[in-house]
C-alpha cells in the first residue's frame, strides 16, 4: 500500500483512524440504581461513558469506583451519592477518600432530587427529604417517581438556570461541610463537564 508523509514526518496508511478510541473515558458510579443512571445515560456526549447504578450507600459507591478503576485506566472517575440517612462520618469520609483517589464526587445533601428542584427555582432552606418529591411534582404537573426515564428531557432546556443555582448554592458554604451543607450539591460539576462534551 502507498503511503503519504505527513507534515511532521510521520507516515500515514490511508486507514482511518479510530476515532472512539480517542475519546476520553469517564466512569460514574452511582449510589441510587435507577434515579442517576437514568438521568447522566441521557447525555449525547463525545466520551466513552460506563455508568454504573451500584444501590449501596456513599463508601461502597467508592470501592466500586476503585475497583473499576484498577481493572481499566479512565481520564475521569464520579462518584454520585447523596447525604440521605447515612452518617455525617460516613458521608464526608467518602467525600474525602473519593479524593484523595484522585475521584470526583457529585454528591447531594439531602437527595439527588434537589438537582431537579434547582431547574425550577433557588432552593436555600432545609426542607424534609419527603417533600422533594411533592415539590417536583407540582413543578412538572405529574407524579414525579424515581424511576422515570424522561427525567433528562423534560429538564434539559432548564439546565443552564440548575447549573448557575447550585453553583451559587455551593458559595453560601463557608467553610464547606457536605454533611452540615443542606440543602447542597455538587452535580452541576459533572453536569458541567457532560455539557461541554456535547457535540
Amino acid at each position: 500500500m502507498a503511503r503519504t508523509s505527513k507534515p511532521n514526518g510521520r507516515q500515514q496508511t490511508g486507514r482511518k483512524m479510530n476515532t472512539r478510541a480517542l475519546r476520553p473515558k469517564i466512569l460514574i458510579v452511582c449510589e441510587g440504581e435507577k434515579t442517576e443512571p437514568n438521568y447522566f445515560k441521557r447525555f449525547r456526549v463525545r466520551l466513552d461513558i460506563k455508568t454504573i447504578g451500584l444501590g449501596k450507600d456513599p463508601l461502597h459507591v467508592v470501592q466500586r469506583a476503585q475497583d473499576e478503576a484498577a481493572k481499566t485506566k479512565y481520564d475521569q472517575v464520579w462518584c454520585v451519592f447523596d447525604k440521605d440517612d447515612f452518617s455525617s462520618g460516613d458521608f464526608n469520609t467518602a467525600i474525602q477518600t473519593a479524593a484523595q483517589k484522585g475521584f470526583h464526587t457529585a454528591y447531594s445533601n439531602p437527595k439527588f432530587e434537589l438537582w431537579y428542584l434547582l431547574h425550577f427555582a433557588y432552593h436555600t432552606t432545609a426542607i424534609p427529604r419527603d417533600e422533594y418529591d411533592i415539590k417536583l411534582s407540582n413543578y412538572l404537573g405529574e407524579v414525579y417517581a424515581k424511576t422515570h426515564v424522561g427525567m433528562y428531557d423534560l429538564l434539559m432546556e432548564r439546565r443552564e438556570t440548575a447549573v448557575a443555582h447550585a453553583t451559587h448554592l455551593l458559595e453560601n458554604y463557608h467553610p464547606h461541610n457536605p454533611a452540615q451543607d443542606d440543602p447542597c450539591t455538587t452535580v452541576h460539576q459533572l453536569v458541567q463537564t457532560l455539557i461541554d462534551a456535547q457535540p
